[in-house]
């Protein structure tokens, strides 16, 4: 069956779409990328990473001690990035996967690896693989095959991995990252180098980096944009806490001027962008520590794991060598031959990637910071489109978006899909407030009202007679009254206090219910207050 089915893909590609005849289980996809350093103006990012831990006098030593690393040693990191496929089933077989099911309950005879159970690749595996992989600017092979890599695991009873070993299905790509402006920016591309679909049944993408990183900052910063890219293109949810997307980091360092590489240690299993950054600087010291006191030879490769609590890394596993995993090309599936129709049909069907989006938000006048903060969640991004698409002011959409409606968000625990604010409702706020009809204050009280409840600007302007008022005369008597009723602030005004101005301009506002144009109220009501008696 498989081999018949694989046979037909060669000459129809169409068929490499999700049918009832494929499935999945488990599978490995390769991207190499290749080293490349460039610096640029560009600077970014919302995944922060934490602060360094403890009492002022201990960040202050981590600190100065990770300057000295830096003057004498040379970091070499690399990353391995699982990422689990959004797929309705597995890789080679039909079973179901969601996160959270009971133990056992999504498992077959291939899942189990029991004889004469043969896999059938999913389709849908390819296409996310041959997705990302273009969206990671790879060069794909249009000839690839799997691979069993022997590997004893205890949620892999068959005691291999289907992966690809010696033919990825991508190569010579790139990753571009824009550093966080609070950490000086920066343009930085990093190369990668293969994924791959593995574990029990369930897809995964292995993501492997070239060991371009140099800083704890910049492997988290990478790690984030790879989880927004593959947000971006719908082929995972990479969410770090349910395990869709963890990173292994390897760390070594050397002497600077050395040549040679320093020995490799990996550290497994990192699930948050704040635990890859200090795990790594944590390592680092170590290493360090052990150069400077000619203990160097201690350091070994190995596997470690990070423990949040003790914030240190510890040892987890001596690390093995290729020849341990023992690949031979796997013999129950066939090779896969990519049609430059299909191919090309996933790259017309590629979305507005992030590099692409910040590009563009840059070269419509935003900052770095508004640019970091738009692209950083597609759905944001998507909000910010629609309402500039509606005719917005691009400054102010964004302003509004990472003002008002993100403090909302965020005090109420939603995302921007759970308000009820649309695209078009903030795109006609912003050119109400623009065209005078109503105020900037009452703009505010319309936009909580639009989030928590929805409905329109103009309907909510008329149900509560929110049209400004813009008569210099009603506004003028408005004035008189506040100014007849406080002689004795007036009187200070006049004497030197001119910042009471703020004291009466806001009666006035009280008075108008916030209606009172304030362009208009200052200009009456400092030629009022300057009057000569």
């Amino acid at each position: 069956m498989a081999s018949m089915l694989f046979r037909t893909i060669q000459t129809h590609p169409f068929l490499l779409y999700p049918t009832t005849l494929l499935r999945r289980n488990n599978a490995v996809l390769y991207c190499t990328l290749k080293s490349a350093h460039t610096q640029t103006a560009a600077q970014e990012e919302q995944q922060k990473p934490p602060q360094i831990k403890g009492s002022p006098q201990t960040r202050q030593a981590k600190t100065k001690t990770l300057d000295k690393i830096s003057k004498d040693y040379e970091t070499i990191i690399g990353i391995e990035t699982h990422v689990q496929l959004s797929t309705l089933t597995k890789a080679f077989c039909s079973c179901p996967y969601n996160y959270g099911t009971q133990p056992n309950t999504s498992i077959c005879p291939i899942c189990m690896g029991l004889p004469g159970a043969l896999p059938v690749l999913n389709s849908k595996v390819i296409e996310f693989a041959v997705k990302l992989g273009l969206a990671l600017n790879c060069k794909l092979s249009l000839n690839s095959k799997f691979d069993r890599k022997q590997y004893f695991y205890p949620d892999l009873p068959k005691g291999y991995q289907i992966s690809q070993f010696d033919i990825p299905i991508a190569t010579g790509g790139y990753l571009d990252v824009d550093l966080p402006v609070e950490f000086g920016g920066g343009h930085r591309r990093f190369g990668v180098t293969r994924v791959d679909l593995n574990r029990a049944g369930v897809p995964l993408l292995e993501i492997v980096s070239e060991p371009d990183m140099r800083t704890g900052l910049e492997a988290a910063e990478y790690a984030a944009e790879l989880q927004r890219l593959v947000r971006y293109l719908g082929v995972s949810n990479g969410n770090m806490q349910e395990g869709s997307l963890r990173c292994d980091v390897n760390v070594s360092i050397r002497p600077v001027g050395q040549l040679k590489f320093g020995t490799k240690v990996e550290i497994k299993n990192l699930n948050s962008f704040s635990s890859i950054n200090r795990a790594i600087d944590f390592e680092i010291a170590r290493q360090a520590l052990l150069h400077s006191q000619g203990e160097d030879d201690q350091i070994v490769q190995e596997t470690r794991l990070w423990e949040e609590g003790s914030q240190k890394t510890v040892t987890m596993r001596k690390k093995e060598g290729l020849a341990d995993y023992r690949y031979f090309p796997e013999p129950d599936i066939p090779e896969v031959i990519l049609m430059k129709e299909y191919v090309d049909s996933i790259q017309s069907s590629l979305p507005e990637l992030p590099e692409m989006k910040r590009r563009r938000y840059e070269k419509m006048g935003l900052s770095m910071q508004d640019v970091l903060f738009l692209a950083n969640d597609i759905n944001v991004a998507q909000f910010f489109d629609a309402t500039i698409a509606n005719g917005a002011d691009v400054k102010l959409a964004a302003n509004w978006i990472m003002g008002d409606i993100a403090a909302y968000m965020k005090n109420e625990k939603l995302t921007i899909n759970d308000i009820e604010l649309t695209p078009e409702e903030l795109a006609e706020l912003i050119a109400s407030i623009k065209s005078a009809t109503i105020s900037g204050k009452i703009g505010k009280e319309i936009l909580f009202e639009l989030m928590a409840k929805g409905g329109t600007v103009n309907g909510i302007i008329k149900e509560k007679n929110l049209v400004q008022i813009v008569d210099p005369s009603e506004i003028e008597k408005m004035v008189d009254k506040v100014l007849s009723e406080n002689p004795k602030q007036l009187e200070q005004y006049r004497g030197g206090k001119t910042k009471l101005q703020g004291f009466f301009a806001g009666q006035v506002m009280k008075i108008s219910k916030g209606k009172a144009n304030p362009g208009l109220l200052n200009k009456i009501l400092l030629e009022k207050l300057n009057a000569k008696c």
